[in-house]
């Protein structure tokens, strides 16, 4: 009976301020929705990061005809200096390092330059201008720095160059768009949070000569601020329900229906199962400030 009279309290003080209900609603909407896909874009970068840098390899360009580095005054690099390029990478020191090594000589590297751009390029590149190459797949790819200090300035290498750098500035770039979605989501939240406790004065005072009455029967705090704190709940919760929707349909639409077959180069992609776990998230966040903002404001408005 108790229980029922203070949810009844609730939605009558809903129906009175529908509007501002529908604010909150939306304001709470958009505020976790860009919260939920700042997780989802950490959660990509997580996965992209993870596969790239377990496939990252290093790469040791042997010196051709054309190479202009000091190490490469001698011309094309000679079978000798392959040959301590090969037994360094097998030596004490780097082996325990290297997972794999695979060496591409010439006449491998210009049928791949020739799949990659095209066969129209035949007549503009030849194998002899095009570098002899070690890939390596290093066990911890942080530790690329050992294999750059090993082989720089050695001759007959021309360069050592990370692969991983060049993914770099993507991830730099999707790390930035993180923040600046979490920046967004937090000036929204406290605008919910601001627009919850507005509410909640509004409702109070609406109702203040009820609220006297129930002051002079006795009525504890607890009972008189209750249904003051679920009017916030329910609005948070509705709009949480929505941007988790929202988030749902972002990542099957948006990802598996779109870019999943339009972008070729990123193999991995957060799914539904991520999606999914966002959504607790996404209410907990919701019920939790709404709670706290409408307790706080109520407990001000009975002190006054």
């Amino acid at each position: 009976m108790r229980a029922g009279l203070i949810l009844s309290e609730a939605f009558t003080g809903l129906r009175r301020n529908a509007s501002m209900v529908i604010s909150v609603v939306l304001v709470t909407f958009v505020s976790l929705t860009f919260v939920g896909a700042a997780i989802l874009m950490q959660m990509q970068i997580g996965t992209m990061k993870d596969f790239w840098v377990d496939r990252a390899q290093v790469a040791i360009y042997m010196c051709t005809g054309i190479s202009l580095a000091p190490t490469c005054t001698g011309g094309v690099a000679t079978e000798e200096q392959l040959a301590a390029v090969q037994e360094k990478l097998e030596g004490p020191a780097l082996s325990p390092l290297i997972r794999d090594v695979r060496f591409e000589d010439r006449n491998e590297a210009y049928e791949n330059a020739l799949e990659l751009f095209g066969d129209d390029y035949a007549s503009v590149i030849t194998p002899d201008q095009l570098n002899e190459t070690f890939w390596i797949n290093l066990v911890d790819q942080g530790q690329s720095d050992v294999i750059f200090e090993a082989f720089s300035g050695t001759e007959g290498v021309e360069e050592v160059k990370d692969q991983l750098q060049y993914l770099e500035p993507l991830f730099s770039a999707l790390t930035v768009a993180t923040y600046i979605a979490v920046g967004i989501a937090a000036l929204m939240l406290i605008a919910a949070v601001l627009l919850i406790a507005t509410t909640i004065r509004l409702s109070a005072y609406a109702r203040r000569r009820e609220l006297s009455i129930m002051r002079l029967v006795g009525a504890s705090n607890r009972f008189i601020q209750t249904p003051f704190i679920l009017e916030g709940v329910f609005a948070a919760l509705l709009g949480s329900i929505l941007a988790s929707a929202a988030v749902l349909a972002g990542v099957h639409f948006g990802v598996d229906q779109y870019l999943r077959g339009r972008v070729e180069f990123v193999t991995t992609w957060v799914d539904m199962g991520d999606a999914w776990l966002v959504v607790p998230i996404l209410v907990l966040i919701g019920v939790l400030l709404a709670g706290l903002s409408a307790s706080f404001a109520i407990r001000r408005w009975l002190r006054a």
